[in-house]
C-alpha cells in the first residue's frame, strides 16, 4: 500500500503483477470442464476448484462411535475438514513414516520400478545429482515398460538444478512439464507462486507424500547441506485423494487429462487409519491448510506437537496457539535454531515471544537443518504434508498434506517429534528478554517481510 500510494505508477504496476489472483479464475474454468467429461467419477475432481466427495469405506460417523479414548473431542475436526476440503473421511489406509531420503529414496525407487500402468510425480526440487539420477533412471526404464509416466516440476524450484532435472528427463522419453513456466512479461505475476507439493502415485494404489524434495542432502552421507525430513508412504483409499491432487496439477500445466483405471483404479482397504487429503492453494482451495491448522488448534484438549522448519504465523493463528495454551493445552512447537534461510530465522524469531507469553515452548534443534513438518493432536490426530508454518506455504504456494485419525499412528509420530525435542534446547522467555536491541531490531525488520519469505 505504502509503494501504491508514494510510487504511484510503480506501485500500481508492482499491484498488477502480484496482487491480482489470475490462478483462480483459470483454475475454475478448468475444474468446471472437468465435472463435465466426469459426471459419474466417484473420486475427486482432478482440478482446482468444487470437490466432489470420494466414497467412504465405511460412514465417517463410525468414527466418532469409536470410544472416547481414541478420537477425544475430534468430532468438530471432522466436521471442519469435510467442509473445508469438499472430502470425506476415507478408512481403510495404511500409512508408513519414512525418515531421510535414507529410507524414503528407496521405497520411492522400488515403486518405481515395480509400476505396471501408471507413474505420477510432482516435487518441488528435482536436482540431478546422486539422488537424483536413480530417479531419472527408473522413470526412463519404466517408460521403456510402457509404463505412463508423468512427471511435473515446479519452474522455480527447476532452477536449484544444472543441468535441469525436465532437460534430461525429456532427453530419456519421459513426458516432464514445469509448472508455471513462462518467459513471458505478462505472466510474470506467476512467478511468486509455486507448486511446493511433493506426490508420487504408482498405478493409483500406492502414494507417497511428505516435505522431502529430491536431491543429495536429504542422504546422510551428504557431505555438507545435510537436510533431516520425513516422508509416508501411502496405501488404501485415501491414494485417490494424492491422484485427484496431482492430476489436476497435470490437466492445469498440460492440458492432458488423466483417466481410466491406469491412474484411478478401484482400491480396497489396506489398513485401519481413517485419512484425508487436504490440497491447498491460491485458488478454489484457498486457505484450506490454514482453516485445518485452526480447527486442531480450537480442537484440542491435551496436547498439541508441532514440528515445522518455518514458523511464521498470522496473528489468528498466535492466538489461537496462545488460547489453546491458556485452555490449559500443553503445546510443543519445535523449529530449526539455524534456518537454512537466514532471514528467515530471523523473522521467526521476530514475533516468537508472542507465543512464549502465554505458555507455548519452543524448542530450537540443532543441526543439521530439519526440514520436518508434523502436527499432532491429542495423542490422535496427525497432520503431515509439504505445507509449513508460513503465509508462503498458507497462502502463495499449492502445498498437499494428510490429515490421518489414528492413535497408533500418532504414538509413531510423536515419538519422532520427542527424539527431536530430546536433542533440541528450549527457548525461555527471559532468553529472548535478554537479548541486544539491535538484535531484536535486525528480527522485527526481517519479520515485516513475512508475507513472501
Amino acid at each position: 500500500m505504502g509503494l501504491i500510494w508514494l510510487v504511484p505508477f510503480g506501485g500500481a504496476a508492482l499491484y498488477a503483477l502480484l496482487g491480482v489472483n489470475r490462478i483462480r479464475r483459470r483454475g475454475g474454468r478448468i475444474s468446471r470442464q472437468m465435472h463435465s467429461l466426469q459426471p459419474d467419477s466417484t473420486v475427486p475432481p482432478m482440478a482446482f476448484g468444487t470437490h466432489r466427495e470420494a466414497p467412504p469405506v465405511s460412514p465417517e460417523t463410525s468414527i466418532l462411535a469409536r470410544p472416547p479414548d481414541h478420537h477425544p473431542s475430534l468430532a468438530g475436526l471432522l466436521r471442519t475438514g469435510r467442509e473445508v476440503t469438499g472430502l470425506s473421511l476415507v478408512e481403510g489406509n495404511r500409512i508408513q513414516l519414512l525418515i531421510d531420503g535414507d529410507e524414503t529414496y528407496p521405497a520411492m525407487l522400488e515403486a518405481i520400478r515395480s509400476a505396471r500402468e501408471s507413474i505420477g510425480l510432482s516435487t518441488y526440487i528435482f536436482d540431478t545429482d546422486e539422488a537424483g539420477e536413480p530417479f531419472i533412471e527408473a522413470l526412463a526404464d519404466a517408460v521403456r515398460r510402457d509404463v505412463r509416466v508423468r512427471v511435473l516440476i515446479d519452474a522455480v524450484g527447476g532452477l536449484y538444478s544444472s543441468p535441469p532435472a525436465p532437460r534430461l528427463l525429456q532427453a530419456r522419453g519421459v513426458r516432464t512439464a514445469s509448472f508455471l513456466k513462462s518467459f513471458l512479461p505478462w505472466r510474470a505475476q506467476y512467478l511468486n507462486l509455486r507448486n511446493h507439493r511433493k506426490i508420487l502415485v504408482v498405478d493409483g494404489r500406492t502414494g507417497f507424500t511428505g516435505g522431502i524434495n529430491i536431491r543429495a542432502g536429504c542422504l546422510s552421507t551428504a557431505p555438507h547441506g545435510r537436510i533431516q525430513d520425513l516422508h509416508f508412504l501411502v496405501e488404501g483409499p485415501v491414494v485417490s485423494h494424492l491422484v485427484a491432487s496431482f492430476a489436476g496439477d497435470w490437466v492445469f500445466t498440460t492440458g492432458e487429462l488423466l483417466e481410466g483405471e491406469a491412474w484411478l483404479p478401484a482400491l480396497d482397504p489396506q489398513g485401519n487409519i481413517a485419512a484425508r487429503g487436504v490440497s491447498d492453494g491460491p485458488d478454489e482451495d484457498f486457505e484450506t491448510l490454514r482453516w485445518t491448522l485452526l480447527a486442531a488448534l480450537a480442537s484440542a484438549e491435551h496436547s498439541v506437537r508441532i514440528l515445522t522448519p518455518y514458523f511464521l504465523p498470522d496473528q489468528t493463528l498466535v492466538a489461537a496457539l496462545s488460547l489453546a495454551a491458556l485452555r490449559g493445552v500443553t503445546v510443543d512447537i519445535v523449529i530449526p535454531e539455524h534456518s537454512n534461510l537466514r532471514v528467515v530465522g530471523w523473522a521467526m524469531l521476530g514475533q516468537i515471544r508472542q507465543v512464549l507469553k502465554f505458555g507455548c515452548r519452543v524448542w530450537l534443534t540443532p543441526h543439521p537443518f530439519d526440514h520436518s513438518k508434523l502436527m499432532i493432536v491429542d495423542h490422535a490426530w496427525t497432520l503431515f504434508g509439504s505445507g509449513n508454518w508460513d503465509p508462503r506455504s498458507l497462502r502463495l504456494n499449492f502445498e498437499f498434506n494428510v490429515e490421518a485419525y489414528d492413535p497408533d499412528f500418532a504414538a509413531r509420530a510423536e515419538m519422532v517429534v520427542w527424539e527431536k525435542i530430546g536433542r533440541a534446547r528450549r527457548l525461555t522467555i527471559e532468553e529472548v528478554d535478554a537479548w541486544s536491541l539491535a538484535r531484536r531490531v535486525r528480527n522485527g525488520l526481517a519479520w515485516l517481510g513475512s508475507p513472501y519469505l
